[in-house]
């Protein structure tokens, strides 16, 4: 079987973490991206769970509330206020 080169953009620390695990369980980056892919190909499907944030902030309700209140501030219907950080002592 011929072979091929698969080129993809990864954040660099989580690259370095990435290789640092695979180093510790006896493999590299190719032989990991090529078991998942092999997994993929198997199993007709992403072989772990892929799930959405539980933080309310992300939920499609406060997103467009948040979407909703910026388009009324660039149309000049709103109030702009700065944000004051208090420390705690």
């Amino acid at each position: 079987m011929g072979q091929t080169t698969l080129s993809i953009r990864m954040d660099e620390e989580i690259k370095k973490k990435f290789d640092a695990f695979c180093a510790d369980v006896g493999m590299n980056a190719t032989v990991a991206v090529n078991i998942f892919a092999r997994a993929v190909l198997r199993e007709k499907r992403i072989p772990f769970e892929i799930a959405g944030n539980d933080d309310p902030f992300y939920s499609f309700k406060n997103q467009q509330r948040l979407r909703d209140a910026m388009d009324q501030l660039e149309a000049g219907r709103g109030t702009m206020r700065e944000l004051i950080e208090i420390e705690d002592d």
